[in-house]
């Protein structure tokens, strides 16, 4: 496992053990907030990745669907 994914199930794990009183079940309480995290982070991702040239309004850069895979260590 990749260690950020490992970082963010670590993260929702505990949320769960904390939390989970608010959700029909722990399981629950852990992949809802996994998800979360992993949408924080790929949003983090994507708004770090655009930058606008002051001039010309362009956008210079960009994100793709690869740099996320990259950023997770998926390969396909």
């Amino acid at each position: 496992m990749n260690k950020r994914i490992k970082q963010l199930s670590e993260q929702a794990e505990k949320y769960a053990d904390e939390n989970f009183r608010g959700e029909p079940t722990w399981s629950e309480a852990f992949e809802s907030k996994f998800a979360e995290l992993i949408i924080v982070e790929c949003a983090t991702l994507v708004d770090a990745a655009f930058d606008i040239d002051e001039h010309s309004g362009e956008v210079v850069s960009y994100a793709d669907g690869g740099q996320l895979k990259e950023h997770f260590g998926i390969e396909s």
